[in-house]
């Protein structure tokens, strides 16, 4: 009778496939076995057995410390494992291995985007109490002057209304913008789909600055390509972008400097660019121009009014039309902002 070693019962339980060596070892012990008899054939096999037990035992054990050096490095290196898993594939542990390191990268990915936006939100929080308190102070500050006798001054307590108007507005300025970007981010502003020329989106946006530009001795010019097809989007949100985009080039401009509105078409868009030759942005900002409350020159943009969210909420509304703001500039040369529109429907805008 034939005696055939059977592995260990742990080993079967765990349902392990043996490595190679103890597969060859299992293999030949039963051949020889097989053609044995008696008590030298229980012996042999008794001794097969042995070695294939010896075999997974190193084998299993192998793999345990494998598993342990990984969850070790979870544990002390905030959940990412610097080593991936090595050894053979395919059976329950290397899976096993495999599914832990993966899980910890994962977390790692994750802490790391919670860390980023509590780090964002801290950063936002701080900016949005910094630009509040500069307008509430000046206001505190010209009600008391007024208050302590200056009201009865026309000549003084115009100017000081003027001011604190000024500074009102402002503040309107900001909440506005905040709530701009928080419906934006949050799908909460509709966002229709319509057709119309660019030359309607021109003027209107133009119209919207006038009092600024004439201020400076600047006129906003057109060049518009002729035969130039419509354009598809949100009119309202795309006349908010280049209302923010053509401000900005006529803030930082010189007086009686030039503002230009460009439009060709190219492809299936059409690219809309607002030219300047003002002041122009060093290379350094540009990367992050479009983040809320960057400035490039903070004094001389809170002191034009600015809420440092303008182009803020041009990336956004853009990126709401799945395009992107593009910038070409350079100090003392001018800038170029610019962005495509399609020529037809999108199917993320809802249709107007």
């Amino acid at each position: 009778m034939s005696f055939v070693p059977r592995l260990p019962p742990f080993v079967s339980r765990l349902g392990l496939k043996l490595g190679a060596t103890a597969g060859l070892i299992a293999g030949l012990g039963a051949v020889a076995v097989s053609s044995a008899s008696g008590g030298s054939a229980a012996l042999l096999g008794l001794g097969t057995a042995v070695l294939v037990y010896a075999a997974s035992h190193v084998w299993l054990h192998r793999r345990l410390r494998h598993l342990q050096g990984v969850l070790h490095e979870i544990r002390t290196h905030e959940f990412a494992a610097e080593t991936p898993p090595s050894g053979p594939h395919g059976d329950e542990l290397s899976t096993l291995l495999w599914e832990v390191y993966r899980t910890g990268q994962s977390l790692e990915t994750e802490i790391q985007e919670l860390k980023e936006m509590e780090s964002y939100r801290r950063e936002f929080i701080g900016n949005v109490s910094h630009e509040l308190k500069t307008p509430i102070f000046s206001v505190q500050g010209f009600a008391e002057t007024l208050l302590d006798g200056a009201l009865d001054d026309e000549s003084v307590n115009r100017t000081f209304l003027k001011k604190i108007l000024h500074h009102a507005n402002r503040l309107d300025n900001l909440a506005r913008d905040l709530s701009t970007i928080t419906k934006i981010e949050t799908d909460e502003l509709d966002m229709s789909n319509e057709a119309f020329n660019v030359a309607e989106l021109f003027d209107a946006a133009i119209e919207s600055v006038e009092i600024r530009a004439e201020e400076k001795g600047i006129m906003p010019r057109q060049r518009v390509a002729p035969d130039l097809p419509q354009i598809y989007g949100d009119f309202d949100r795309l006349r908010r972008v280049l209302v923010n985009l053509v401000d900005n080039a006529i803030k930082y401009n010189q007086d009686g400097g030039t503002v230009q509105l460009e439009a060709e078409s190219q492809n299936d868009e059409v690219v809309i660019r607002v030219v300047d030759d003002g002041i122009g942005i060093s290379p350094d900002h540009l990367p992050r121009l479009t983040e809320r409350f960057y400035r490039v020159d903070k004094s001389r943009s809170r002191n034009q009014g600015g809420t440092g969210l303008g182009l803020a909420i041009v990336k956004h509304i853009l990126a709401a039309h799945d395009r992107e703001l593009h910038v070409e500039s350079a100090p003392e040369e001018g800038s170029t902002f610019y962005f495509t529109l399609p020529t037809s429907p999108q199917p993320s805008l809802q249709p107007a």
